[in-house]
Formats: structure tokens, sequence, C-alpha cells
């Protein structure tokens, strides 16, 4: 083919538009080291599930549901009733809906027609020529990727260049691999290519025939056919727009997947140009969901309402609070894994209380850890840092350069293993000595110790008036402001695991993917300040004198707790610390004896301790599995019941939260992130392919930020297999959050109606949303544009009232 047998007249900058759409119609993904949740279908958040399903559906093949099978599985089971199936068809207003509830399980019996993505030049090519063309440009990308992501793990690295597509033309251009498998002349063309990316895509556009029409999901398609690497990129740009900057590695990235195109569609245009130019016509094609698409979603919103069914009767019976002042006090992150370690802990003695809150403790640290320069963001990805922390003060400066020169050492003697000339003779001289420990690490006989550094401190200090503001902000968001415990412990989380990839992922989201005692400490130390007691008590907080905030750390996989109450002056509190930590270990004892019941070869709860140095575990815990529901309500109105750790759990008391600020900080953080954490797995559970993180037995990391599958390919991103399913049947239920606020209609919706992303969320169906009323009669259903309805799932209600209410934005239902 010659350079023009293909012409496009799209402008500059309609190719360009439609470049950045379709990177944000990607996920971002994290570093390994930082990994935390993701919603996988973040750019499609503007439309509803059947909707994104016609859109994924042709750009990449993606199922956004479970098999048809599985559904019709849950009806004949009566977990899914009629009512359930009625209410989701009438809240349907497609077009392509089943006429009722009869044509409904008509259409259920039909096996629906398999989807296939549109094929990129790769894959016209690939059945063309019988080279496995995607694979190829897979390896050959992942191969360059991988070193330019690099961030530290590789002994040697890619060039380095201004831009991705610059960095890639200097490799591409000694890359002779395409012309053996082929594709001509793929060097001489590199070289001759545009500097620029964007003039790249200019080209390749002209020399593909692209439409304007075509570009919407073409882009999209291109994208996604580069894996986590795309995601990898997206990152990069999700960074920068939060520090108010921009990055073009995602444009680089589509014009290197393009220049692949053309040179396909240049070797092969005689047998492949005619199908091509119909998959072009195919891209420029309205979206539309179709009669199976449709019903899928109406299934799958069955589904949800199944669970909400259960949900609700949870909230039948308000509990009642011993009274009197307690003697302990324990505030936990809201993850799913605390409400079991809480229920355990309330259940010792009536005199304990616990509190909910996002387990960042309201502190966004930019911390740096002993002995390090490197910055850790220590809170939700959504935000921006608002304090620098490290660890030890000047009287640790002498402990921190021993620790820093031992480091030193330490990876020295690692690039010495590693190294090419020493790596054999290493071994043949050393390798015997390692024989102990060795064996030590794969027994587990050697345990984890939970982080010790000293005590975190704001770095320059804040001022006492920022100190007083902050401690109140944060007393206030976890309507904490009254009847303190003469010992409150600030319980952060993380997980100890060994030999895997995936350990952030376990840690606290909360905390950008960190382990959450640097928060939980820093609160302590702000909240026993005395300086900032006295500030706080003029603003009508009272903290007693003997109240004493002791920061604390849960280890989620063992469901130990480790008190950090060296950080503070604790005499004349060790009777109550002891006690505490008696309480704290029954607890423990109490959480792993129910967790061992869903864990694999965990028969009594003293297996569970040793999953946590087992380097052949692929499942030390559950993770977050199960979750599906959000709640922020007192903890009375969760306390009656188990929400058998599937709920997240956030204090809120609405009647202290004048003007509503901390609802709103509720609804668009907390609930947002928790959001990710529910859609993650819901992706991972559903599209394990294209969302999930592949089989943990094959991974190996890549480039110190992702893993692949064997040597090499596409960057794997989402969940890892092993942490939704146990090898014979699913551990998570893919059901979107269910999301359920004890406050007023009105002031949800004029928090919904100030935050237009939110509220998408909920108008298209990604989180369900409730309103609780104070007394356990009677709950509120979100039916999208700002109304409500009665839920008829908790108590009988009069007919009248079961009529959606229209409410508009700050008005009264």
């Amino acid at each position: 083919m010659t350079t023009n047998a293909m012409q496009s007249d799209v402008p500059t900058g309609t190719l360009l538009a439609a470049a950045e759409a379709a990177g944000r119609a990607i996920p971002p993904a994290w570093p390994l080291a930082s990994t935390v949740a993701v919603n996988p279908f973040l750019g499609q958040t503007g439309e509803g599930l059947a909707s994104a399903g016609a859109r994924l559906a042709r750009v990449s093949g993606t199922p956004v549901t479970l098999p048809r099978a599985a559904y019709r599985t849950r009806i004949e089971a009566g977990e899914i009733t009629d009512a359930d199936l009625e209410a989701a068809l009438a809240a349907c207003t497609d077009a392509a809906r089943p006429a009722d509830l009869d044509a409904l399980k008509v259409a259920l019996a039909r096996a629906p027609a398999p989807r296939r993505a549109l094929p990129t030049v790769a894959d016209l090519a690939a059945q063309a020529s019988g080279m496995d063309w995607p694979g190829f440009i897979d390896a050959r990308f992942g191969a360059w990727a991988a070193s330019w992501f690099d961030q530290g793990q590789a002994l040697w690295s890619a060039p380095r260049a201004r831009t991705a597509w610059l960095a890639w033309q200097a490799v591409a251009t000694h890359d002779l691999t395409p012309e053996i498998q082929g594709l001509k002349h793929f060097c001489r063309r590199v070289t001759e290519a545009p500097d620029s990316a964007t003039a790249a895509i200019t080209q390749c556009a002209a020399r593909l025939g692209l439409t304007a029409g075509a570009l919407e999901t073409y882009f999209h398609a291109v994208l996604a056919s580069l894996g986590g690497w795309a995601h990898a990129a997206r990152y990069r740009l999700w960074q920068a727009e939060l520090k108010g900057g921009s990055d073009g590695t995602l444009v680089d990235f589509l014009a290197i997947r393009l220049f692949w195109e053309t040179r396909l569609l240049e070797a092969h245009e005689a047998a492949i140009g005619d199908r091509w130019r119909e998959t072009l016509a195919a891209h420029a094609a309205p979206l539309e969901a179709d009669a199976d698409l449709v019903l899928d979603a109406i299934l799958q919103a069955a589904a949800e309402r199944a669970g909400q069914r259960e949900l609700l009767g949870a909230f039948a019976e308000i509990a009642t609070p011993a009274p009197g002042r307690p003697e302990l006090q324990a505030a936990f992150c809201i993850d799913v894994r605390s409400e079991v370690f809480r229920r355990a802990l309330e259940s010792l003695d009536p005199s304990i209380r616990t509190l909910g809150f996002a387990g960042f403790f309201g502190l966004t640290a930019n911390h740096r850890r002993f002995a390090s320069d490197v910055d850790e963001a220590r809170l939700p990805v959504l935000l921006n840092a608002g304090l620098e922390t490290r660890a030890g003060g000047p009287a640790d400066a002498e402990h921190d350069l021993s620790a820093r020169h031992t480091a030193r050492a330490s990876r020295a003697w690692g690039r010495f293993k590693l190294a090419a000339v020493s790596s054999f003779a290493f071994v043949e001289a050393a390798g015997p000595v390692y024989i102990g420990k060795l064996v030590r690490d794969a027994l587990g006989l050697v345990k984890q110790a939970a982080p010790n550094d000293p005590a975190p401190h704001v770095e320059p200090a804040l001022d006492l008036e920022a100190r007083i503001e902050a401690a109140a902000t944060v007393l206030g968001a976890m309507s904490l402001t009254k009847d303190f415990a003469p010992l409150v412990v600030l319980a952060g989380h993380g997980a100890s695991v060994t030999n895997n990839p995936h350990a952030s992922a376990l840690h606290c989201g909360a905390c950008g993917g960190y382990s959450g005692e640097v928060n939980a400490r820093l609160l302590a130390g702000l909240l026993n300040d005395r300086g900032t007691r006295a500030g706080l008590a003029e603003r009508g907080i009272e903290i007693p004198a003997d109240t004493l905030f002791v920061g604390a750390l849960h280890d989620t996989t063992t469901d130990a707790m480790t008190l950090y109450d060296g950080d503070v002056d604790a005499s004349g509190h060790g009777p109550a610390l002891e006690r505490a930590r008696r309480w704290f270990e029954e607890a423990g004892r109490l959480t792993r004896a129910e967790r061992a019941a869903r864990l694999p070869r965990a028969d009594r709860e003293t297996d569970l301790l040793a999953r946590a140095n087992d380097w052949a575990e692929v499942r030390p815990e559950w993770g977050l599995a199960g979750c599906r529901a959000f709640i922020a309500a007192p903890r009375a109105r969760t306390a009656a019941g188990s929400q058998a750790g599937r709920a997240f759990l956030h204090d809120y008391s609405w009647q202290e939260d004048e003007g509503f600020g901390v609802l709103e900080l509720i609804l668009t953080a907390p609930v947002v992130v928790a959001s990710w954490i529910s859609l993650q797995y819901y992706g991972s559970t559903v599209a394990p392919d294209v969302f999930g993180g592949g089989n943990k037995l094959l991974h190996n990391v890549t480039g110190g930020m992702g893993v692949v599958e064997g040597n090499g390919g596409a960057l794997r991103v989402g969940l890892p297999w092993q942490s939704v399913h146990d090898g014979e049947d699913y551990m998570h239920e893919p059901l979107r959050l269910s999301v359920f606020v004890q406050a007023p209609r009105e002031a949800i919706t004029d928090v919904l109606a100030k935050h237009e992303g939110v509220r998408a969320l909920f108008d298209n169906g990604w989180l369900h949303l409730f309103a609780l009323e104070d007394e356990a009669n009677r709950v509120w259903r979100y039916d999208g544009e700002l109304s409500w309805k009665v839920e008829r799932g908790i108590a009988p209600v009069p007919q009248a009232a079961a009529e959606p209410v229209p409410q508009a934005a700050g008005g009264a239902a």
C-alpha cells in the first residue's frame, strides 16, 4: 500500500480532543508501593450500566455483569424474587426493556449472543497473516514500557527523553524484530516519523482513513489494547492534574500504538482494506444498548435489590448504649474488615464503645518514614497533602544516620547479587550461607513486626491556632465532641503479609495504600496537646483532663492490635492500657474465629496467625471482598445486628452537623473512595480478563510498579483472581454499593446538587442511595433527579406515602 492509499481530513484539533477523551475513559492504576482501589468504570460514570456495557463491548469485548446463568441460578433458588425483578424492571426507562415480567422471563431463558470487540488493524492483520500481531505488539511494547516506567528495579533502563514518544522512537529505531516478523522497513519508518506525538497522530489518522465519527471509540479501543500500561499512563495524568499540571504520556502511547496500526495496514491493505473500512463505519455508528444489555442491567439491579432487602432488615432495631461514661472508646477505619473487630470488641463489655471514621483520621500527611527520603502520600488519592510529616526528631538523628548507612549497604549488596558479572559467582560462594534464612522464611518462623518508627511529627510544626482548628474539624467530623472515655484508642489498619506484590492493596485505601498508624499517632499527639485542648474547650469541646489518646494499628491479617503508648505520657493510665490490651487480644480471637469460616484451609482461629508469614499463601485474607454497603449513622443504628464484614461504617450524627459540612465531606470523599473499592471488586469479578490482576501464581513484578503474567506483555491491573475467588466459587458477590445515610433528605439533595460528579454516580446507578429516618420505621430510596420514594423493605408504610416524592435541591420532601 502507498502511504496515501487512505486519506483522512479530520482537523488536528478534533483528533487531539478525541485523544484526550479516550485517555480519560481509561482508569488510572497506582504503583505497587501504594496501590489503591480504582473504579474501573471511572470513565463511564456519566452513563448507566447498559450504555457502559455497549461502549466497553465495542472497544474491548468487556462484560459488565455476571453471565446470564448466574442470575438464573439465583432466581431459581428464590434469592432474587419476582418482586425484585418487577421493581428493577419498573425502574428501567430504556426503550429496549422487556414489556413485563413474563416477557423478562422469556428473554431470560435465551442465551445471549457472545460479544466481541470491534477489531483493530492488528487483529485483522493477524487473521489475514496467521501471525499473532496483537500478542507481538504486547510483547514489544511491554518490554519497552517496563523499562521506561522502571522505578529502580531494572539494572539497565530504557533511554530517557522529554516524552514517551521520543523515548520509544530511540529504542524502536534499532529494534529489528518487527522486520524479522515481516514488517519491512519498520526501523526506517520510525526514523522518518515526526518528533511530536501530536504530528504522529495526525499523520497516522490520515493513513488509516479515520473519520471524525469513528474517533471516540476507536481511540479508546487502541488505548485499551495496551492493557495496564495505559492505566499507568493515566495515573501520571491524574497525579499531574492533582497538582494543577498536565501530562502527555497517554497521548504519546496512543501515537505509538497508532504507528503500529498504520504500518500493519500498509503491509496488509490488500487483504484487510475492505474489512478495515467496515470496522471504521461500525465505530462511527451510534452507541446503543441492545435488549440483551438492558436485560442484564435489569437482572443486576434485581440482584442488588435482593441484597438491599437483607440490609434494610438490619435497621429495624436501634441499640441502646450503656448509660454512663465509657471505659474505652476505640475509633477504627470505616473499612469493612473493622466491622467484624468492632463488633467482637463491643461484645466483651458494655463500657466499650467504638467509632468509625476514614482511616487517615482527617490528616492529609505527606510523610517521610524513619531513615527515608521518600515522600509517602498518606491520604485519600482524591486529595492533596496539607501536612509535611516525618518520623523521629532531633533526638533520633544518630539512629537515623546509622539506619541510612545500613540501608545503603543492603542496597549495594543487593546490586552485587544481581549484577551480570557477579551473580553466578555469588550463588556459588555465598549460596550455602542463605540456607538457614531460606528455611526460616519458607517455614514462616520469622514473625513480622508491626511498624515501629519513632513517633511522627509535623514539620514545620503547626502554630497553636492551626492545631486547634485541625483538632476541632476532625473531632466534629468523627461526631466525637463529648462523653470522652479515660482512654481513647485511634486505630489505623494495615496488613502483614509476605511474598505478595499486592500487599499495599490490603493496607488502608484512605491512607493512599499505606498502613494507617502514622495518621493515628499524629492525631493522638495533637489531641493530647494541652494548648490544643484549651483551645477546644473555648469552642465547646471539653476533653476531660484524665482522657488519654493513644494511636494504634489493627493488623487485618492477624487481627493483632499494636498500641503506640510509648508516644505519650501514660502515667496514671497503666491499668486502663492493660485492660484494653486484654480486650483487644480477646476481640482478635473472636474476629479470627469468624474470619476462619470463610478462608480456605482455616479450621480454627489460630490457623490465621501463620498466614501472614507463609510464602505460598495466595489468600492471606479476603481484604474487602464482600463489601456491599456504606452506612453513615450513629453506631446505635448498626450495633444491634451483624453486617458480617460487608459494610463500611462511618459514625455520623446530623444533629451535631451545623450547616451539614460533615455530610458534604462524607458524600464527596469517603463515599467516593468506598465506591472505587466496591466497583474494583465488582469489575475484577465480572470481567477478570480485563479489569482483574490475573493469576498470582504467574505474577512477575516489572519495573517495581506493576505485575505481568509470565515473562512480559501487558501490565495487569485490578485484583488478582485469588482475591475474589476461592478456587471453587466467587467470594465476592458483585453488587454496586448501597449507601445509607441518616440525615434529612433535603440536606442530602443539597449536597448532590452542588457536586455533579457525585450526583452522577447515584443518578446513573453506580451507587444506590438511601436516607434513614431517625426512627426505625422508614427508609427513603433516592430515585434519581433529586427525588425520593419510600422504600417498602423495612416496615409497612401508608399506601399514599409510597408514591415518588419530587424534591428540588434544598426543598422539603
